[in-house]
């Protein structure tokens, strides 16, 4: 879906684009001018698309990608977005923790990589500072602290659980090693921060410098977005902190485009989470919320076109249409929560769902925070679905 509107956004500056996934008729394909269906792991399979229709621009929306055959084209003078660097350091939670933590000395979570079982249940052991906390205070079995274990190559919250006492260890190893991007591997167990609320900061790297959009503030369900809201309410000081968090990250991954950073804030303190370099899906209440959405502003910023300043056209929030079940014929009906004014919704159009999967969202605007995050959610509740 956030592809999708990637290309309509191109396609509104005159670009040619042609749409990559991995299964006929995806939300992309249904706008683009060109379509293909392979698998982007297969480095084989991607570069023949790519010799195949000869692109000027290769814009990657997913983190599941051959990065070795985008640095291959890059080689060749094509521009990859933002570029192949980034790709391959961002879809890899090691890379990117390394880099921001070690190499950029940013402030984030304790965290501890593990490649076997052994090492997972001594990370999880130093993580939870459990040598330093009297256990006689403790309830039988659990952890002074709980901590996060997630693989290092997944999204969207597979794979990702929350230890909190040691009969969740061997479960939360299981998913892991389930959830992974490329199957079983290697995860990361990070410090349970207890934050305020967590914000995603939309960063726009363009020819001109860097711009922020307003903090986008969300709740997730497993690792997954439910809502998001725009601005989020932060003091001065934090706010100063994560754009400098953001400036310095972004800077040091280089090319152009937008980047959803994700923060945790505790008080005034910030701290690094997550990077995309490439529009996030909290941001899609950007697309009532400001007069540019994060897809226009990444538009803008591949092509080399001027970015101004953002105009923040009042309080904005978004509610997710998720299914659950199985049908390849979804059809969708009521929608009686567009009567309210500032009120819209957007189905992707993905072919069919099977399990759990985010169909659509809904978005409004009104002129206080609450309001719209109510709105949204009423709306989103009136669209009801068939299977």
């Amino acid at each position: 879906e956030l592809g999708k509107e990637v290309v309509s956004e191109l396609q509104r500056l005159g670009a040619e684009v042609v749409a990559v996934d991995s299964y006929e008729n995806a939300p992309a394909h249904q706008v683009a001018d060109h379509s293909a269906v392979i698998d982007m792991l297969d480095e084989n399979q991607l570069r023949d698309v790519i010799v195949k229709y000869n692109p000027n621009i290769i814009v990657p929306e997913i983190e599941a990608i051959a990065t070795n055959v985008l640095k291959e084209a890059e080689e060749c003078d094509r521009t990859v977005i933002p570029n192949a660097r980034a790709v391959q350091l961002t879809m890899n939670r090691e890379g990117i923790r390394t880099l921001v933590a070690e190499e950029l000395g940013l402030k984030t979570s304790n965290y501890k990589f593990a490649s076997t079982k052994e090492e997972f249940v001594t990370a999880v052991n130093e993580i939870s500072l459990r040598s330093s906390v009297d256990d006689h205070f403790l309830p039988a079995r659990m952890w002074p602290r709980p901590c996060v274990v997630k693989p290092i190559m997944s999204s969207s919250g597979k794979g990702q659980s929350v230890v909190r006492s040691f009969d969740d260890v061997h479960t939360a190893w299981d998913y892991a090693q389930t959830g992974g991007r490329a199957g079983a591997g290697r995860v990361i167990v990070e410090e349970f921060i207890e934050f305020d609320y967590e914000i995603t900061l939309l960063t726009v790297k363009h020819n001109s410098g860097i711009s922020f959009c307003e903090p986008i503030g969300h709740e997730q369900v497993d690792g997954d977005y439910i809502k998001s809201w725009q601005p989020h309410p932060m003091s001065g000081d934090a706010r100063q902190k994560a754009q400098d968090i953001s400036r310095s990250v972004v800077s040091n991954l280089g090319g152009y485009g937008v980047f959803g950073v994700e923060l945790f804030v505790k008080g005034d303190e910030v701290y690094f989470s997550e990077v995309s370099p490439r529009p996030h899906d909290t941001g899609l209440v950007t697309m009532i919320s400001q007069d540019l959405s994060e897809f226009a502003l990444h538009a803008r910023a591949i092509l080399g076109l001027p970015v101004p300043e953002i105009l923040q056209l009042g309080f904005g929030a978004s509610h997710v249409i998720k299914l659950e079940g199985e049908s390849d014929n979804v059809t969708f009906s009521g929608f009686e929560g567009l009567k309210e004014t500032g009120t819209q919704v957007r189905l992707f159009g993905k072919p069919g769902v099977k399990g759990s999967r985010r169909m659509g969202v809904a978005i409004a605007l009104d002129n206080r925070l609450e309001y719209a995050k109510e709105k949204a959610e009423r709306v989103a509740l009136s669209v009801k679905s068939e299977l």
